[in-house]
Formats: C-alpha cells, sequence, structure tokens
C-alpha cells in the first residue's frame, strides 16, 4: 500500500466538518458499496483525486476493497505520469582506443 498519509496534503485539504460527513455517509452506506459483502468502515470519494466532499460523492467502503482501490489508483497515476528517466551522455568504451 502507499503508507498511509505519508507526503500527502489530503487531510489538510478536507472540510473542517468531515468527521460529521464522514459519519453520515457511514451511517447511510453500512454495507461496502464495492464488495457489498463487509461493513463499511471508511469513506471513499468514488472518482479519485476529487476534492468535492458533498455526501452525495461520497461512499461507504471496507477496509480492504478501500486499499485496493486506492493503490491501483496511485499505480495507475504513476504509470500515466512516469518520473523522468536519467539520460546520461554516451561515454566511449575504455578499453577501445580510437
Amino acid at each position: 500500500m502507499s503508507g498511509g498519509w505519508q507526503g500527502s496534503d489530503r487531510k489538510a485539504r478536507l472540510p473542517s466538518n468531515w468527521s460529521t460527513i464522514r459519519a453520515k455517509v457511514l451511517a447511510r452506506d453500512v454495507v461496502c458499496q464495492i464488495c457489498r459483502v463487509r461493513p463499511a468502515t471508511h469513506c471513499d470519494h468514488p472518482k479519485a483525486k476529487t476534492d468535492d466532499h458533498a455526501e452525495d460523492r461520497l461512499q461507504g467502503v471496507c477496509a480492504t476493497c478501500h486499499g485496493i482501490k486506492s493503490s491501483a489508483e496511485g499505480h495507475a497515476a504513476k504509470a500515466a505520469n512516469p518520473p523522468p528517466g536519467r539520460k546520461r551522455p554516451s561515454e566511449a568504451h575504455p578499453g577501445i582506443k580510437e
């Protein structure tokens, strides 16, 4: 997994009433909206990387599904925007004299 909040400003971008919004979403979505089996314990934005915290744009999910979904989103984002490669100038082979 990604390691939680490390290196992220996500928590700082949450609204001041986040705990109230989260509680309402988890009360509405008692069962995970992804697997429909386990209890919902996490509040998730179905659309990745959005700061729209309206209750109708959030879903209750279980920890397992949330971890899988977040990991897949992170891998997809990294694949879409790979870090620049390291370009080194070509060097003459040390054993070959020209």
